[in-house]
């Protein structure tokens, strides 16, 4: 009878002691001065991310890929919460919509690269004790959210540090009639100019070896591989450096639940330097 109290009462502490411990998952409605609305946020923090006494933790954004939401990334991967206190960073995923992450020229309710790498930024570093800087700062994305995560980066060099795509459209032009991207740039036929200017193979020329730390993951059955594979090239001919892996695997919530171990033990290793 005593070593069952005994149990039950170490049992009763330990449960007590995670759930302290726990990081918090926080459903934010973030406003967005661009877009004029408020955009649905998904923040998994430690329990004193916002309460420490300094500004220590590492930030990494998710985003999301087409058909998606803001708590797309805690579905494919429910131990997120784990995982961020384990590793001591605050997890990020914004609500991207079909958007690509772009400022569309069309649709003025689409202005997700100001969004993200701008308006949800700050208000990320004024409510958490994060690393306000690209050092303390990565970004990745799977599919859509690929390409939206390379976008920003290249582009927002001076706010992001690091930067991963898993399964990403990093070139959307073998895809025309493909996920709404005609809605935010036009038709292909007509506006081939804004579909160059707006796919990531053709960012590369904007960054130097040294500006980002990028890791670039495909599955060899996905149907974005042959562009990943491009974009490999592309950056090896730039000789920017970058980790690019291809593993068994489709485009698909299995493959992403791997990856991301991958990608998030990449940005450890970043941030950590």
């Amino acid at each position: 009878m005593k070593n069952r109290i005994f149990s039950l009462s170490f049992l009763l502490l330990f449960v007590s002691v995670a759930c302290v411990n726990a990081a918090k998952v926080d459903t934010l409605l973030v406003k967005s001065p661009s877009m004029n609305k408020d955009v649905q946020v998904v923040v998994i923090a430690p329990n004193d991310a916002k309460t420490a006494k300094k500004a220590n933790y590492p930030v990494v954004y998710l985003l999301h890929g087409y058909g998606g939401n803001a708590k797309s990334w805690i579905g494919i991967k429910p131990n997120l919460p784990e995982i961020a206190d384990q590793n001591k960073i605050v997890i990020v995923c914004p609500d991207g919509k079909n958007s690509w992450y772009w400022d569309s020229s069309l649709n003025p309710a689409y202005r997700y690269e100001t969004f993200v790498s701008n308006e949800l930024v700050n208000f990320v570093d004024n409510h958490y004790k994060t690393i306000a800087n690209p050092k303390g700062r990565a970004i990745m994305g799977l599919s859509m959210g690929g390409h939206g995560a390379l976008w920003l980066a290249i582009r927002h060099k001076n706010i992001f540090g690091a930067a991963g795509s898993t399964s990403g459209g990093v070139d959307i032009r073998p895809f025309p009639k493909n996920w709404e991207m005609s809605k935010q740039l036009g038709d292909y036929e007509t506006n081939k100019q804004v579909w160059d200017e707006h796919t990531v193979i053709n960012q590369v020329d904007k960054i130097n070896n040294g500006d980002l730390a990028l890791i670039i993951d495909c599955g060899e059955d996905d149907f974005f591989l042959k562009v990943n594979k491009n974009l490999h090239e592309r950056l090896l001919e730039k000789k920017i450096d970058h980790d690019f892996i291809t593993r068994p695997g489709a485009h698909n919530a299995k493959y992403w639940n791997n990856s991301i171990d991958y990608q998030l033990q990449f940005f450890k290793k970043f941030f950590a330097r």
